[in-house]
C-alpha cells in the first residue's frame, strides 16, 4: 500500500511522493507494522510487482526483466541523454501509467512537463540529435521532438505547480508523474490506487467538460488497459454525453477506430452507445448492429482457426496504402463500421464523410453495404463463373470485409469457402484475372482502330477467360476475331 492510500485511510489526504522501486514491497510490509516507509531508490520494480500480482491481478503478466518493466522510466531506453533535461522535468501521462502496469511499447511516446523552457529544451535536443522538431502550440509552449523510434513531447507546466498541472488532467491513472533525476514518483490524486483497482476514474467533472473528447477516451482507455469505468465517472459521462458533438470529427474518429479495431474494444463501444455518446456521430447505430460487431469478432476467430491465410487478409488493408494508412485500418474494421451504418447508401456516405474517413474507407464501407445482399444470396452467385467474375470485379479488395460480415450475419462459413479460396489464389482467373491480350495487341494484330470497341472486346475476353472458354493468347485472338465478325 502506498503513502497516499494509508493517509487517506487515516483521514489525512496529502500528495504522495514515493520512489519507484522496492518501495512498493516495503510499503506493504511497513503498513502491517504501522511504520512510515522510507523512500528507496530505483532497483527492481518487477520484483515488487510480482508480490502484488496475485492480489491485484494486473494484466498483462509482468515480465521478469526490470529494464523492460520500467522501460519508459529508464533514460537508458530513451533516444536522448538525461543530461538534456532540467532537474525539475517530470515524465507524465500514459507512459508512467504503463510502466507501473508493466506494459511495454516498441515505440516510445514520452511526455514531459517542465516549469519553464519547454520549447527551448525541445529545440536543443532536436538540434543536437538532428531529430525532427515541431512547435505544436506556441501559446501554451508545447513542442515535439521526433526520433526514429520515439516521439517526445515537451509542455510548459500549467499552473503554479506540477500538482496543479496534474489536477487538470483527465483521469487519475494518467496523473502520476516521474522525475528521472530523483527517481521519484508524484501521485497527488491517488492514481496508483486506481491502477490497483483497475479502474478509470475522472479527476473532476469540469476536466471532462474542458475537453469532451475525454468522455469517449474513458471507454477507449478502459478497453486498452482491460479496466472498468468507476461508477461516478460513468454517471458523469452520461450526463455530459451531448458535449461530444462539439469535438472535431477527426478526433472522434481516432477514438472510435481503436474501439472498432480490436475485440477488446467491442464491449466498450456498446457501452459508449448505451451511455449516449454515439448518437450524434453514429446516428444509425443500433443495439442489433453492436451485437453484430461482437459476432464479427467471433467470426474472425473462427476464420483464424480454419483458414489462417484468410485471417491475415482480414487484418490487412489496401496494399498500396499499407505504409501510409496509419495504424488500425483493416478489412475487419471496415466490416464493423458497416454494421453501424444506415443501409441507405447516400445516408451512410454522408455519415462517413462527416467523420472524416478517407475516400478509400468510405468507398470500402459502401461496397460492403451494396454487395452484401449478393453474398447472402450465395446460391445465385455460385451458379455461374460469370456471376462470380462480375462480383469480384465489383468488390475487389473489400471481399474479406464482405465475407466476415456475411458469416457473422448467419451465412455458413463452409458455403462461402469456395469464394474465399478464389480470393486467396493470386492466379485465379475469376477473382484475379490476368489479361491474355492487351489493347495494343488487339489493335496491332487485328488492325482495329482505337475506340470503345477495344474496351468492350477486352471485357468480353476477360469473361470468356473466367468461364474457361479461352486459356491462351492464341485462343484469345481466335475469340476476338469471331467477336469482331459478330459485331459487323
Amino acid at each position: 500500500m502506498l503513502q497516499n492510500e494509508k493517509t487517506a485511510l487515516s483521514g489525512r489526504v496529502e500528495p504522495a511522493v514515493w520512489q519507484s522501486s522496492a518501495v512498493i514491497c516495503r510499503e506493504r510490509q511497513n503498513w502491517t507494522q504501522n511504520v512510515r516507509p522510507q523512500a528507496i531508490p530505483l532497483t527492481s520494480i518487477s520484483t515488487c510487482f510480482e508480490m502484488f500480482q496475485a492480489d491485484l491481478d494486473l494484466q498483462p503478466t509482468l515480465p521478469q526483466d526490470c529494464s523492460i518493466v520500467a522501460s519508459a522510466l529508464s533514460p537508458q531506453t530513451w533516444s536522448f541523454s538525461l543530461k538534456w533535461l532540467p532537474p525539475a522535468a517530470y515524465l507524465v501521462g500514459g507512459n508512467v501509467r504503463d510502466a507501473l502496469l508493466g506494459r511495454r511499447a516498441d515505440y516510445l511516446d514520452l511526455d514531459f512537463v517542465l516549469p519553464e523552457g519547454a520549447v527551448q529544451t525541445a529545440k536543443a535536443i532536436a538540434n543536437y540529435y538532428n531529430a525532427g522538431f515541431v512547435l505544436l502550440d506556441a501559446e501554451r509552449q508545447i513542442a515535439r521532438v521526433v526520433f526514429e523510434r520515439a516521439t517526445v513531447d515537451f509542455a510548459q507546466q500549467v499552473g503554479p505547480s506540477l500538482e496543479t498541472d496534474l489536477q487538470r488532467r483527465d483521469f487519475t491513472v494518467n496523473a502520476i508523474a516521474y522525475n528521472p533525476h530523483s527517481e521519484q514518483l508524484l501521485d497527488p490524486i491517488h492514481g496508483y490506487g486506481d491502477l490497483q483497482r483497475r479502474q478509470i476514474r475522472m479527476i473532476a467533472p469540469e476536466n471532462l467538460e474542458e475537453d469532451p473528447l475525454r468522455l469517449l477516451r474513458a471507454y477507449r482507455q478502459a478497453a486498452q488497459l482491460d479496466f472498468v469505468l468507476e461508477p461516478n465517472t460513468q454517471t458523469t459521462i452520461r450526463q455530459l454525453a451531448d458535449l461530444l458533438r462539439e469535438i472535431a470529427p477527426e478526433r472522434v474518429q481516432s477514438e472510435l477506430n481503436y474501439l472498432l479495431g480490436t475485440a477488446k474494444g467491442t464491449p466498450f463501444l456498446a457501452l459508449a452507445w448505451e451511455d449516449g455518446l454515439l448518437q450524434h456521430w453514429l446516428p444509425s447505430a443500433t443495439a442489433a448492429g453492436l451485437v453484430q460487431i461482437a459476432d464479427i469478432d467471433r467470426t474472425a476467430i473462427a476464420f483464424a482457426a480454419s483458414c489462417p491465410a484468410f485471417s491475415v487478409e482480414l487484418v490487412g488493408w489496401l496494399r498500396d496504402q499499407q505504409k501510409t494508412s496509419g495504424l488500425g485500418r483493416s478489412w475487419l474494421r471496415i466490416a464493423k463500421l458497416a454494421s453501424l451504418m444506415d443501409s441507405n447508401l447516400p445516408t451512410a456516405e454522408a455519415q462517413l464523410w462527416r467523420l472524416k474517413y478517407s475516400r478509400a474507407e468510405v468507398q470500402s464501407v459502401l461496397t460492403v453495404l451494396k454487395y452484401l445482399p449478393q453474398v447472402e444470396a450465395l446460391d445465385l452467385l455460385l451458379a455461374s463463373r460469370k456471376n462470380q467474375y462480375v462480383f469480384f470485379q465489383a468488390v475487389g479488395a473489400a471481399f474479406p470485409a464482405l465475407a466476415v460480415l456475411a458469416v457473422a450475419r448467419g451465412l455458413d462459413q463452409e458455403a462461402i469457402a469456395p469464394l474465399c479460396s478464389r480470393f486467396l489464389t493470386a492466379t485465379d482467373p475469376i477473382a484475379h484475372p490476368s489479361p491474355l491480350l492487351t489493347g495494343r495487341d488487339l489493335m496491332t494484330t487485328l488492325h482495329i482502330p482505337a475506340g470503345p470497341c477495344i474496351g468492350q472486346l477486352l471485357e468480353a475476353l476477360q469473361v470468356a477467360q473466367a468461364e474457361g472458354k479461352i486459356g491462351t493468347s492464341q485462343e484469345a485472338l481466335t475469340f476476338a476475331e469471331i467477336w469482331i465478325q459478330h459485331k459487323k
